[in-house]
């Protein structure tokens, strides 16, 4: 099994996850071969959050020109995951948090 930290790799940071936040909505950026489960465990592990779902898209990369020359982007996976705002004890008694505090000071 992978580690949480191999599989949530970075956050998403535009306006419409900006917004999303208010409504306890965070956006990653997340490996290729993750699914809706392995997300939520890593999420779970990682921000001791409690996740009520998880959406995912598969992006593809953007063709970028320099001149008379082409490339690519490379092809990318995002997972939204809804979180509880309520914070619940967990079944092992831990505390469970209502936010990630990483984004506490973007809205």
């Amino acid at each position: 099994m992978k580690a949480p930290q191999d599989i949530i790799l970075t956050p998403v940071i535009t306006e419409r996850s900006v917004d999303d936040m208010q409504n306890s909505k965070y956006t990653f950026r997340v490996a290729k071969d993750a699914n809706k489960v392995e997300i939520a465990q890593a999420a779970e592990a990682l921000f001791q959050v409690q996740v009520l779902k998880v959406n995912t898209v598969n992006c593809t990369g953007k063709t970028k020109r320099m001149g008379r020359y082409e490339g690519k982007r490379p092809d990318y996976k995002k997972a939204v995951i809804t979180i509880n705002p309520e914070p619940t004890p967990d079944r092992d008694g831990k505390k469970r948090k209502g936010t990630i505090e990483f984004f506490d000071g973007m809205f």
